[in-house]
Formats: C-alpha cells, structure tokens, sequence
C-alpha cells in the first residue's frame, strides 16, 4: 500500500487524540520490534518533506497574531466528559455568572503568556497585564483590541477604575485609559505618577474616595492622594497584594498581619499582629461582618485565622485538610461571612500535574459566626492553582478544576458548586494538554454572565446558551 505508513501515523494521530497520552507508550512498545521498526523507517524524501510541513506549522503560529487561533486541541477527548451535571437553578431575577444551561467554551491562544488576573471597565471589556504587556481584549471573542508594552524590569501590577487601568511599574503609576473619546477600544496613558525607591510592587488597589493604595516587596506600603505619594515601612517583607477594607487596608507580610489606614492624606499602620508559627498562603480576605482572614501555612496542618478589625486580635482559628498535606497559594476567598480556601499543595508548575496527574485537591468553607471558626463542608475537588470566584445571587462558587486519568489526559474544567453544600453542580471541560492549565489564573466573573480563566496558553470563556 503506497501510503500505509502515512495512514498508520494519521491513525495513531486519531486513537492519541481520542483516548490519551498512553497510546504514545503502546506506539514505543510496538517499536522494540525489529520488524515495526523497519517498516516504519522513512526515506529521505519522507523526512525532508517532514521537516519542511513542521517548519512551515511554526512559521504559521509566529506569524498569526495574538488572539486569533484556539488553543490546540489535547488528548483524551473522548475519555473525558465534556459536561457533567445539570444546570443550577436559581430564584434571583438576574444574575451575572453562568449557570450551566448548555455553556459554550471560547478559547483563544496567546503563547506561553503569563496572564494572572482580569479586571473589566466599563465597556465589559477584559483589561490584564501578561508579563510586559498591558492588553485589551473583547469580551465574547477574546480577540485583541490593544495592546501596550510596558518598561522596566519588575512585574506590572494592576487594578482597572472606569476607563482607567492603573498600572503599577518600578518606579511610576500609569493611568491608561481603555477608550478613546468615542468609547472605542484604545490604550493611552493619560496620566503618570512617580513613585519613591521602593522596590517592586506587589499589588495596587483603589479606594472609592479616590484614593490609590500599593505594597512592594520591601515593605513599603504607599498612598496616592491628591496628587501626592506618601509611604509607610511595616519593617516586614510582602510579597502579596493589599486588600482593601471599609475603613483602610490588610497587607500579610512575612512575619505579621498589617492594618494601614488614611490619616490626613497619610498612610499610618493601625495594627500588626504577629504570626505566631507558618506562613501567610495569600492576602487577606475581608468577610461581610469586616473581619480579617488569612489562610496559614503551617505544619502539620494548613489553619485559617481570623482577626478582628480594629485591634487585629484573633478570634479564632480553625485546621483543615490532612497533615503534611495541606497549603494554599492565593486559593482564598470570600463567600458570605466566611470563606473558601483551596488545597494547592503539590503544585509547582505545569509539570506537577501534566500526563493526567493531579496535586493533593481539596476545598472547604469556613465559617465564622459567635466568635467561633467552623468548617461547614469540605469537597475532595482537585484545583491546583489559582482563585475561584463567587456569585451570591446564583449561590455557586466558580472553581478550575482537574481530573486524574490513568490515560495520562489532561481534562480541565470550571466546576460550579453549591455554596451551601459543596456538591458538584455542573462541570464544563475547557481544554485538554498543559496549555488549558491556568497555572495560578484567578476564575472572574464579568458583566455579561461569563467567566473568564487566564491559563498558560492564553483565554477561557465559558457562558450560557443564549
């Protein structure tokens, strides 16, 4: 048969796609026969016109703008499920989140960017910083609508206010509005602050007096009022973002939890209350009643910790998961008046969970009512990195999600739970392969009722039917 070979590898091709990784250990296990081999042994023909299709498939892919393909499909579509569940069903008359009424994937690819989190303005439309780059992307097709590259050499911070991004770099704030005066999409920097020798920013936030707040890596926590930059030093190392409360912001540094509130245009810390054992897994989180928590990674068992307001004074404290095996890296936030936490320990990278692996998994909500912490449920759930979402009205947490296979496919999904139970309620795949990983993208929910997941490769959005 002229073309045998050639269809012996397009079958291969077929039988990886649909089932998984593991053909590729059958596929080498039929070579250690000498036969096999001999018969697949290409000429020199065959590997020159190998070498130009391969070479012509990466030319492709370096020429195709940002934002215009898929992200490539990965093995084990047919031995995973698409979807699992039913859809929710909810009594509010409007709500902003899906709820599994036939969701609809759109995945756009963006190379290897390391996008984090997403912030909306007031068009709906998705502003995030990928390493350097600002970028602008419609909120239905993913697709590119600005871009700006940003200086120097620290990681670019950001918070969206309006029309407006602002950007934290080395040693400025950049206002960069997202439209122009038609409302049209465009980035262009309105306004520039300088910022004092403070090393590199960790989180920028905004207040609605019109305040800006920002915490860098040696301790400084600085804020912009008036036109003016004043700074406070917490003597502490931070490598988390602040988190703004009613009356200041929370800032967990390396060996205390810190309250900074505004007096006469001053930053001035009203409190720090000192670890006693661990480290912070994330930045605080305020609860409804204006708590503070923060999730504590201690041996032998992760602790969530609750601090009153005012005074910083704990209040209570309560252990979740199982021993050495239990940590958090930003999987924390708030739900009602208490908060879910995520197990992320095991997850290093890409790798810690490629080839159908998984990390250690595990969600819980807490609690806090009458001065007491209380575990109210816990799901065995794997979502290795990253920070779910919220919706209230819809009474749903928004979670990224993996699946373990012994097939070695790499099934990732936006898992949407009960609140009040923990139990799954629907599951939607979004990829397969390392490029579907959000690799520590938080889960945002927009204005139009979709949720959005950065990941390795670029853009998720998942929404309902129309």
């Amino acid at each position: 048969m002229r073309f045998a070979r050639t269809a012996a590898l397009l079958g291969v091709a077929i039988v990886w796609w649909a089932i998984g990784p593991v053909v590729l250990l059958l596929v080498a296990g039929a070579l250690c026969f000498p036969r096999v081999r001999a018969w697949l042994r290409p000429t020199r023909r065959v590997v020159l016109r190998s070498v130009v299709a391969a070479l012509a498939v990466a030319g492709l892919v370096w020429v195709v703008p940002d934002g215009w393909v898929r992200l490539p499909p990965g093995a084990g579509a047919l031995v995973t499920p698409s979807y699992v569940g039913r859809p929710a069903i909810v009594t509010a008359d409007q709500v902003a989140a899906p709820l599994g009424e036939s969701p609809r994937v759109t995945t756009r690819s963006y190379g290897t960017s390391d996008c984090r989190e997403i912030a909306f303005d007031t068009h709906g439309r998705l502003v995030t910083t990928c390493g350097r780059v600002l970028r602008l992307l419609d909120p239905e097709s993913l697709r590119q609508r600005a871009t700006k590259e940003l200086p120097g050499r620290c990681p670019a911070v950001f918070t969206v206010v309006g029309d407006r991004a602002l950007v934290g770099l080395d040693d400025e704030v950049l206002a960069v509005g997202t439209a122009d005066a038609e409302g049209e999409p465009d980035l262009t920097t309105v306004a520039t602050i300088d910022l004092p020798d403070v090393g590199c920013l960790t989180g920028i936030r905004a207040e609605p007096p019109g305040r800006v707040w920002f915490s860098s890596t040696d301790g400084r926590v600085g804020l912009v009022s008036d036109g003016r930059v004043r700074t406070v030093d917490l003597h502490d190392t931070v490598a988390r973002p602040p988190t703004v409360g009613p009356d200041g912001v929370y800032v967990a540094g390396a060996t205390a939890l810190h309250k900074v509130v505004a007096s006469r245009g001053r930053p001035v810390v009203a409190w720090s209350s000192a670890y006693d054992d661990g480290e912070r897994g994330g930045a605080p989180v305020v609860l409804s009643s204006r708590l503070v928590a923060v999730a504590d990674d201690r041996n032998p068992r992760m602790q969530v910790v609750v601090h009153r307001p005012d005074t910083g004074v704990v209040v209570c404290r309560v252990e979740l998961f199982d021993d050495d095996r239990s940590a958090t890296d930003g999987g924390v936030v708030a739900a009602a008046d208490g908060l879910l936490v995520l197990d992320q320990h095991g997850y290093d990278g890409p790798l810690s969970t490629a080839l159908g692996r998984t990390t250690t998994g595990g969600i819980a909500r807490v609690d806090v009512a009458a001065g007491r912490c209380r575990v109210a449920w816990e799901s065995d759930l794997d979502a290795p990195s990253g920070a779910p979402a919220v919706s209230a009205e819809a009474g749903l947490a928004y979670v990224y999600t993996k699946r373990h296979s012994w097939l070695g496919a790499d099934a990732w999904y936006l898992t949407a739970l009960d609140l009040d139970t923990g139990r799954t309620v629907w599951a939607r795949r979004t990829g397969l392969g390392v490029l579907a990983d959000n690799h520590h993208g938080t889960v945002a929910l927009g204005p139009d009722g979709a949720a959005y997941v950065p990941v390795l490769g670029g853009f998720v959005r998942v929404a309902d039917r129309s």
